[in-house]
């Protein structure tokens, strides 16, 4: 039992990190943490454990597409857009119970994961971030290393083909657009929004419906969505700060010290050329009391 708490102490992000990237999901990722664990207790001591990293993100993985694959057809019946759950950075949390905060997990990047199938997904994620080789790869999906790798490529591409997916802006230009964005919300300011928004910048917001006034279709143009937004906030009087979403700079809402929205941005230059926002309470869960 000690010998398995020491693995666990020393590759439980790891774990955790595989899993948020493979489901978008932070409750998702805890629960196949969670389940990961049991299985590594489940072994039988006696059967030598060669390489450890190895086969915990093997377990988290499989366990990763289970989610993933049991989720398609409830996320097809989803209202509007769906997006992944953000991760807000936090130092109240202890090192090994965060996800780690890195360019794989900018939002601008999951989103076109979304788009592809749990294989591609899976593959890309394993190879490119998590350096595993296409051998274990192949023996996590069920296919040959080929299909494995051929996977890995159609992912590649499809990242590639998004510009805003593969590079992170200059950080100082990030937060400087996301302070001005706060204050502009805050105030609601529409030309203060439209200002460092580019002309054909592209807004979704993930609601599940919870929120009528919220538009169930990507909107497009910085004046659409300027005006979206604050017809949003309505007299909610929400109060909007910077925070660090998804590794980058982004904008949390908040009413009476609740979270009721969390904002990833895409840059380009010194606009914002993507928003990001999510309001559905499900998926916001895990930032209350923070």
């Amino acid at each position: 039992m000690t010998e398995f708490a020491e693995l666990w102490a020393e590759h439980r992000r790891v774990v955790r990190d595989v899993a948020y990237r493979v489901v978008g999901s932070v409750a998702d990722a805890e629960d196949v943490t969670q389940e990961t664990y049991v299985r590594l207790l489940a072994r039988d001591a006696r059967e030598p454990l060669d390489d450890p990293r190895a086969w915990l993100v093997t377990v988290a993985s499989r366990l990763a597409i289970d989610r993933l694959r049991a989720h398609e057809h409830s996320r097809r019946a989803y209202v509007g857009p769906w997006l992944p759950e953000p991760v807000v950075a936090d130092e109240r949390i202890l090192p090994e119970d965060r996800v780690t905060l890195d360019d794989s997990v900018r939002m601008a990047l999951l989103v076109v994961l979304e788009q592809l199938t749990p294989a591609e997904r899976t593959a890309f994620l394993l190879h490119d971030v998590f350096d595993l080789g296409f051998d274990e790869i192949a023996g996590i999906l069920g296919v040959s290393t080929v299909s494995a790798r051929q996977s890995a490529s159609r992912a590649r591409k499809r990242v590639a083909a998004h510009g805003e997916a593969r590079f992170a802006a200059d950080p100082a230009v990030a937060r400087r657009l996301s302070e001005r964005f706060a204050r502009a919300a805050s105030e609601g300011d529409l030309d203060g929004l439209v200002a460092i928004l580019a002309d054909d910048a592209r807004g979704h917001f993930d609601s599940g419906g919870f929120y009528p006034e919220a538009s169930t279709e990507v909107v497009v143009g910085a004046e659409a969505i300027g005006r979206q937004l604050l017809k949003a906030v309505g007299g909610r009087s929400l109060d909007f700060a910077v925070a660090e979403v998804n590794a980058e700079p982004g904008v949390i809402a908040r009413r009476h010290g609740r979270v009721v929205s969390v904002l990833a941005f895409e840059f380009a230059g010194d606009r914002i050329v993507a928003i990001h926002g999510v309001g559905n309470p499900a998926k916001l869960a895990h930032l209350q009391g923070r």
